[in-house]
């Protein structure tokens, strides 16, 4: 939190009696205040005096109030305006807020609207500051890119990334839909000392067998209909870099061949070609399936598994990570906030707590979407319950399993998820009308992702 004491905040009017009045209020609430009559001599003194809060009159003689937001933005980006407007400047308001003001206070205005709009411009500058604190630390101590997680499985993860980047062997990523698996991947890539090269990813799931060879591999002219150049496959692009290969479980077994004799040689041929390329690529691959459960059903290659998990990384999901759904939800809230100029500055203890007990199918993805929905719908300045989607609200029967006697730990939690999917899955179409592409956009997955699990279950959209 920011000492009060360190807010200063540097008030500008040409009326004495509104800058004596704004003064004795803020220094009731414990911030320093220096107050300006003359606008021309504004920028010097807010030059000085670097305040975290400008509060301004909009119409002054001399210099208005978007000239003042205008320098003191320039002088200091981070600081916080608030205008003081009468009707008459309500439409050149609006143009400040698009400009950066943050809020704006109509003329006449009590000590309380006052109070409160200082109050809001504080603790969005706390949310700033934490978030930034957050970011800085785990940059310094794990360089993670754009990844959060202060609990004990993800620790465990940030750990594991930072001995791996320095190694040059092949890794393979475990993780449910939306756990950020690419994102890890990027990290590694990022602290390894190939950082500078290209990071090349490819989702294995989103094209058919023959498209992806191609994507891979590249073509010669006239190898197929439609192949009027040679083109360059991904696999070349990648060059020195990190090759990411998302969900390659995907893959289907004629390709998975190929792809292995690769890893083996570090040469390739295009489709069509016969001159063999050497390549030099890290591997990163990634999954949601159970890989080993597929070499034993004959679906993924035994030899091309091994060669791939050479180190494993299991992204625990977002209901394994305690303690961290709070910290994800401020930070998307923050960087929401910031990009829209406006919105709620917090989330209330009651809707938190619904957010921390429901059990995120979509993971980090369906809680980024969440945020992002309440932040829109939000009317206040604190995101409440009835701000979150219905399901999130109703969903504690989900979260309430049925405990069987004598059954393991292991054995209740596998029936409690299967039981969860079903039931998360049929509600989610259901609000949706069976359309999968609204249901997964609700969700925060894929919608291939939805029907892994339709297929799964055997259940009918």
């Amino acid at each position: 939190m920011i000492d009060p004491q360190s807010i200063k905040i540097v008030v500008i009017d040409d009326e004495a009696d509104m800058l004596d009045n704004c003064a004795r209020i803020i220094g009731k609430l414990g911030y320093k205040c220096t107050t300006v009559r003359d606008s021309a001599t504004a920028a010097e003194i807010i030059g000085r005096e670097m305040p975290s809060i400008i509060l301004t009159d909009f119409a002054m003689p001399g210099l208005n109030g978007l000239d003042l937001l205008r320098i003191g933005k320039e002088i200091n980006p981070d600081c916080m305006v608030i205008l003081i407007s009468g009707y008459a400047t309500i439409p050149n308001v609006v143009e400040a807020m698009k400009e950066g003001a943050f809020d704006y206070l109509a003329k006449p205005f009590s000590a309380e609207q006052l109070k409160v709009a200082l109050e809001r411009a504080v603790r969005h500058k706390n949310l700033e500051e934490e978030n930034r604190y957050l970011r800085t630390q785990l940059a310094q101590s794990h360089g993670m890119d754009n990844m959060l997680g202060s609990s004990l499985a993800m620790r465990k993860v940030f750990d594991t990334i930072r001995k791996v980047s320095v190694t040059d062997t092949n890794i393979l990523i475990y993780g449910e839909s939306g756990t950020g698996k690419e994102l890890v991947a990027r990290s590694i890539h990022m602290n390894s000392n190939r950082n500078g090269k290209p990071f090349v990813p490819v989702d294995c799931a989103s094209l058919p067998e023959n498209l992806l060879e191609s994507e891979l591999f590249g073509h010669e002219k006239g190898t197929f209909t439609g192949a009027d150049t040679t083109r360059p496959g991904l696999l070349e692009f990648a060059n020195s870099g990190t090759f990411f290969l998302d969900e390659i479980g995907e893959m289907g077994l004629n390709l998975q061949a190929k792809f292995l004799r690769v890893l083996q040689e570090r040469q390739f041929r295009r489709v069509g070609g016969r001159k063999m390329i050497d390549i030099d690529i890290r591997l990163i691959a990634a999954t949601n399936r159970n890989l080993e459960e597929g070499v034993g059903r004959g679906t993924f290659r035994e030899d091309l598994y091994y060669r791939l998990n050479v180190i494993s990384i299991k992204l625990p999901p977002l209901r394994d990570r305690v303690g961290d759904v709070p910290l994800l939800a401020d930070h998307f809230l923050g960087e929401f906030v910031r990009s829209s100029r406006n919105g709620p500055t917090g989330i209330s203890a009651e809707a938190m707590k619904l957010l921390e007990e429901y059990a995120w199918p979509g993971n980090v993805r369906e809680l980024q979407n969440v945020v992002s929905r309440a932040v829109t719908l939000c009317s206040g300045e604190i995101i409440n319950p009835e701000d979150l989607p219905e399901f999130i609200r109703t969903s504690t029967r989900l979260r309430t399993p049925a405990i069987q006697e004598g059954a393991s730990f292991k054995e209740s939690k596998k029936r409690w998820l299967v039981d969860f999917e079903k039931d998360y899955l049929s509600d989610l179409l259901a609000r949706n009308g069976n359309n999968i592409s609204r249901a997964a956009k609700e969700a925060g997955i894929d919608r291939k992702t939805i029907h892994r699990l339709l297929n799964k279950y055997k259940l009918d959209a």
